[in-house]
C-alpha cells in the first residue's frame, strides 16, 4: 500500500550533531549541525519494536495487545517502547506504515507498481490481510476514529487516502487511455478505497459470512472494468431520475 509519511512521534532518541563548545569558535572547514539524526543502533531497535508490535496487534488485536506485551518480546520495559514512540496509538500508526514498506519490500523499486500490476498488488496486500487480522483490526479502528475533532492520526489517515487515491488514479488511466475523464477515474479509485475498506469491518465482524479476498478481487475487478470502458459502460442500474420517470 501507500506509504505516507507519518504524524511525527514523540521520540528523545534523536542524536544531534556536533555543535563548537560555548565560547569556542570553529575550526576552519567545520560545517553546521543539520538537525538531529538517528543512530544506527536506535533505528534497529525501533525496527525490532515494530516487528514485535505487528506480532501482538496480529495475534491479540490493538486492543487487546499491550504495550508490556511488546515490551516482554524485545527485553524491554513499558516505558522503554514509550520512550522510542510516545504512545501506542503512534506505535500502530508505523506499525502500519512498517507493513506497507513490507509489502513493497520485493517489488522494483520499492514501491507501489503502475498499471494493471498496482491492483494486483492490491489484492495480494489483501490476502496477505487475511492472516493479519489484528493489524488490520488496528488499522480499521484508528482510521474509524481519526474523523474524530482533534484525534492526532487525522493527518496520518487523510494523506494516506490522498496518496492512495492519487497512485490508483494513475493506474487507472494507463488502462483507459486519455478519453475517460479524470472525475471517472477519480470516482472509482475512492470506490475502489471505500470497497476495501468495507468488506474489511464486514469480515472482521463475521469472517465466515464475508470472504475478503475474494469478494475484494469481484469488486475491483468491476469498478475498474467500468471505469475502463468509461462512457461505453453499460449501467445495469439506471440512475435515479431515470427510475423515477418510468414510474
Amino acid at each position: 500500500m501507500a506509504d505516507p509519511a507519518p504524524p511525527t512521534p514523540a521520540s528523545t532518541d534523536a542524536a544531534p550533531g556536533s555543535a563548537a563548545p560555548a565560547g569556542r569558535s570553529p575550526k576552519p572547514g567545520a560545517t553546521a549541525a543539520r538537525g538531529p539524526r538517528r543512530r544506527p543502533a536506535t533505528a534497529e531497535r525501533r525496527e525490532e519494536i515494530l516487528r514485535a508490535a505487528a506480532n501482538t496487534f496480529g495475534a491479540k488485536g490493538y486492543k487487546t495487545g499491550s504495550l508490556a506485551d511488546v515490551a516482554e518480546q524485545v527485553g524491554m520495559t513499558h516505558a522503554g517502547v514509550l520512550h522510542h514512540f510516545g504512545s501506542k496509538e503512534q506505535l500502530l500508526i508505523e506499525v502500519l506504515e512498517y507493513r506497507d514498506k513490507e509489502d513493497v519490500r520485493d517489488l522494483e523499486g520499492q514501491k507501489i507498481p503502475s498499471g494493471l500490476e498496482l491492483f494486483v498488488h492490491l489484492l495480494r496486500t489483501v490476502r496477505a490481510n487475511e492472516q493479519r487480522r489484528g493489524v488490520v483490526q488496528g488499522y480499521t479502528v484508528l482510521t474509524g476514529e481519526s474523523v474524530t475533532e482533534g484525534h492526532p492520526a487525522a493527518a496520518w489517515a487523510g494523506n494516506r487516502f490522498s496518496i492512495l487515491r492519487g497512485e490508483i488514479v494513475d493506474a487507472l488511466r494507463e488502462l483507459a487511455g486519455p478519453d475517460v475523464p479524470e472525475a471517472t477515474l477519480s470516482q472509482a479509485a475512492s470506490a475502489i478505497i471505500g470497497v476495501m475498506d468495507g468488506l474489511q469491518v464486514q469480515w472482521l465482524l463475521d469472517p465466515d459470512a464475508v470472504h475478503l479476498a475474494e469478494s475484494t478481487t469481484f469488486a475491483i475487478e468491476a469498478i475498474v472494468a467500468t471505469a475502463v470502458a468509461g462512457a461505453a459502460a453499460p449501467l445495469p442500474v439506471p440512475p435515479p431520475d431515470a427510475s423515477r420517470q418510468a414510474h
